[in-house]
């Protein structure tokens, strides 16, 4: 039998990662355009301080195409409904300040 360390998304969501409130204050302190500052949203959402296990199985979630990257249209979408969408520049300096090999993706590492 495999075992597959991949996150079910059915039983999987954010809320039972990070708490709701945390997040809805994360994204209420980025709601203006521009404003959007990965280590500050990290830090708000209360992800800054979960283990490696539950950072990845975040990641996983976000990862929509399982390809084990996160690529900029996976930051696209909202993490709460009437959140605004990351700007293409905010996009961009977020993959840029994860990627460390240049290849427009964030890696789980």
């Amino acid at each position: 039998m495999v075992v597959s360390s991949r996150v079910d998304r059915t039983n999987m969501s954010l809320t039972s990662i990070l708490s709701a409130e945390a997040i809805e204050n994360a994204v209420k302190d980025c709601e203006a355009p521009e404003s959007f500052c990965h280590k500050k949203f990290f830090q708000l959402c209360g992800l800054s301080s979960k283990t490696p296990k539950e950072v990845r199985d975040v990641f996983q979630i976000l990862d929509e195409d399982n390809s084990g990257f996160i690529e900029e249209s996976e930051l696209k979408w909202r993490f709460v409904p009437g959140a605004r969408t990351l700007s293409d520049a905010e996009t961009k300096k977020f993959v840029s300040s994860a990627d460390e090999n240049s290849d427009g993706r964030i890696g789980a590492d």
